[in-house]
């Protein structure tokens, strides 16, 4: 173990813990889609959200890898992303709580607005965050500082959803949407106060940066033509996001079979952060078998959709959200550290932004998921969502890693 491994792990987690807390209130398989659809019937624009809160991110990480190639630190701009994201998540309850239902519309364009603000900011600080997890951990110490991270991580969510169910029964939309925005907005805050403490290493093998952005693009995509490796690793981690076709809706099919209140919905939330703090705990003794563990969330997820196709009760529906809990986190785990394998010191901004690039078109799969629905329904949907993740299966096998 490294010196610094125990403060360094802490401040890691703490930053996890937080950032769930406060991510759990927007979760895309639960509250964000009913608060989508308090403001409009339209499930296209359930799917337009839940890719606003991810796929922000698609525009900005190889601009920001361009730079950050030769920065010997990078901690001060992860500061400044750490602000953005503060800002424009307390932003969104405010405008829910001023706004709400007098103006419906309006309290949706703020409400994208700012969460494209909070995943736009994460392209960069994805970058940033990747970077200094592979200066200050090993490759043993990064698969179980990752996966204590997510354990606390689905901890925090746990507890969120026990939160959120409270605020949704106690008090009626949209206020309780808002309530539940700006209390997780101050708790992210100390999440990341926490990991900008963290002292980085200065690195001293850096890239002499290209004299434009088109030429490092075209140095970057040589890269990926040349590693093949690289290939096979950027396909498996985008057709893991294949759930997402599918993930936003579970939870509307779920309110047409079943009868929903707020501690059942606060309910799913926890025990699908059960379901990843079980998996982390897997996750953590197969460290460092990355490929082992990327199979097995696969397996996982796709076993997810197989019960939700037949799910009529809430028993059901609480293993498919224990399931897909289980798997994410094995995919976020697996994913980064497979890279970490095959990426070379110097080019490892390049390489993460092109696999975070790449496959964030995963992140907007809820766009075409919302059109499947609406054409064909929910059993189609889910046979898709199936069909997707056994393709990402069979890459997961082809990967040249532990």
């Amino acid at each position: 173990m490294s010196t610094n491994y125990k403060e360094n792990n802490l401040k890691n987690i703490l930053h996890g813990f937080f950032l769930a807390v406060a991510m759990s209130v927007a979760d895309p398989s639960t509250i964000l889609p009913l608060i989508v659809h308090h403001f409009s019937e339209s499930v296209v624009l359930v799917g337009v959200f839940a890719s606003l809160l991810r796929g922000g991110a698609i525009a900005v990480q190889l601009f920001a890898a361009f730079y950050a190639q030769s920065y010997k630190k990078v901690m001060p701009y992860l500061k400044r992303v750490f602000l953005a994201r503060f800002l424009s998540w307390l932003a969104i309850g405010l405008a829910i709580l001023i706004i709400g239902d007098k103006n419906p519309t309006l309290t949706l364009i703020v409400f994208g607005i700012g969460l494209f603000i909070f995943s736009f900011s994460a392209g960069f600080g994805s970058i940033y965050f990747s970077e200094i997890i592979a200066k200050i951990f090993d490759k043993k110490e990064r698969g179980k500082s990752m996966a204590n991270r997510q354990f606390f991580a689905a901890i925090g969510a746990i507890i969120s959803g026990g939160i959120a169910g409270w605020v949704l029964s106690a008090f009626e939309p949209p206020k309780s949407y808002a309530y539940l925005f700006i209390i997780s907005s101050f708790l992210l805050g100390i999440g990341l106060y926490a990991f900008s403490t963290i002292k980085e290493p200065v690195k001293e093998n850096v890239r002499v940066k290209e004299e434009s952005f088109i030429k490092f693009l075209k140095n970057a995509f040589v890269f990926l033509k040349q590693d093949k490796a690289l290939q096979i690793q950027i396909l498996t981690i985008l057709f893991s996001y294949s759930f997402l076709f599918a993930f936003p809706f579970v939870i509307l099919k779920a309110n047409q079979t079943i009868h929903l209140t707020g501690w059942l919905i606060g309910g799913f939330v926890t025990i699908q952060m059960f379901g990843a703090l079980l998996g982390n705990l897997v996750w953590k003794k197969l460290a460092p078998k990355y490929k082992l563990i990327i199979i097995s969330a696969f397996v996982s997820m796709i076993s997810a959709f197989v019960i939700a196709l037949f799910a009529k009760n809430a028993i059901m529906y609480a293993l498919v959200f224990f399931l897909i809990g289980f798997a994410m986190d094995g995919f976020k785990i697996a994913g980064m550290n497979l890279l970490f394998e095959i990426a070379p010191e110097d080019k490892r901004p390049i390489y993460v932004a092109l696999q975070n690039n790449l496959t964030s078109i995963g992140l907007f799969f809820a766009i075409p998921g919302g059109f499947i629905l609406k054409a064909f329904g929910y059993n189609v949907l889910y046979i898709f969502t199936i069909i997707m993740l056994m393709i990402g299966l069979f890459f997961a096998t082809r990967l040249k890693a532990e």
